[in-house]
């Protein structure tokens, strides 16, 4: 074996983990190592946002200041051991697309390994008995936050969001990126019916805050303004999962967070606030648990 491989065993699944040593995140010297590291302690709680679910992968083979590239099909090598999911094209037109399924912290990490930094997965999972795709189990409005605003301003219009939804069944968590993407679970829905929800519901809170929401992809109309993209209600489209690493300069994570954090940036307007970290995330975890656990932890997500 090549001396830059090493056989480990991870909850009784062997991997070979190569080139651990290289930098992924040059900005701050964050290694393959380290990822490795950070999926493998968060599983636990990162799991359950993917699992049943087709993933995408986006790999960083050269690190996160390299080339980068969406990965839908399960690689050739992969594992027997790993879990497919075969999702029919559109309409017929292509041939499925078999994704990969993480379903434990091996195949996570084995992921992880092939430089996944990235890990987005669509807003239905499968189920004994249901198409593929199935309806829907979320709605998600993501809030992007345009030239000469950041995530303060999308936590204003978040609260303004939780003054039209019920809280309690709002989750909030950071993209790790520069917006804020909010959840709710959603019951015996179509896509249509999904799609035109969330459309309405940003338009009607575009129309109270004009001056500061908009509800349309077009850039010039977004200068200190927060889109609320309702598009992702899509059963093509996916969101980065809770607790996945993102491709920025340093090791950010798409981060829970709380209703009582998300009010505190809104009114201190501190960006700041709301950027975590890997370390920083395992801390919180190992404070608050999974703070958006309740959205997955029920029978409407279990196969």
């Amino acid at each position: 074996m090549s001396p830059e491989r090493v056989l480990t065993a991870i909850d009784g699944r062997e991997l070979s983990l190569s080139n651990l040593d290289k930098v992924l995140y040059p900005d701050t010297g964050f290694t393959k190592s380290q990822v490795l590291d950070y999926y493998a302690r968060i599983a636990d709680v990162m799991v359950p946002h993917l699992i049943h679910r087709p993933t995408t992968f986006r790999r960083y083979p050269n690190g996160v200041e390299g080339m980068s590239f969406y990965e839908k099909h399960a690689p050739e090598h992969q594992p027997d051991w790993i879990k497919t999911i075969e999702v029919p094209s559109k309409r017929g037109e292509h041939e499925p697309i078999v994704y990969t399924a993480v379903s434990d912290r091996p195949s996570l990490l084995w992921a992880a390994n092939l430089a996944a930094i990235e890990f987005h997965v669509p807003l239905w999972h499968v189920a004994k008995g249901k198409s593929k795709p199935a309806p829907p189990d979320y709605m998600v409005l993501d809030l992007d936050p345009g030239p000469g605003t950041t995530i303060a301003e999308c936590c204003r219009v978040a609260q303004w969001v939780g003054e039209r939804l019920d809280r309690g069944s709002l989750f909030a968590k950071t993209s790790g990126s520069k917006g804020l993407q909010l959840y709710t679970r959603v019951r015996r829905t179509t896509w249509d019916q999904l799609g035109e929800r969330a459309h309405e519901l940003a338009q009607a809170i575009e129309r109270d805050h004009p001056d500061e929401v908009v509800s349309m992809m077009k850039k010039t109309l977004r200068d200190g303004k927060v889109l609320i993209d309702w598009s992702q209600n899509n059963s093509s489209k996916t969101t980065v999962a809770a607790y996945s690493l993102r491709a920025r300069p340093e090791p950010t994570v798409s981060t829970p967070v709380s209703w009582q954090e998300v009010d505190r940036c809104a009114k201190n307007g501190n960006p700041d606030t709301l950027r975590f970290e890997a370390k920083d995330v395992l801390k919180r975890v190992e404070k608050f648990g999974d703070l958006m656990g309740s959205l997955v932890a029920t029978k409407s997500v279990r196969k």
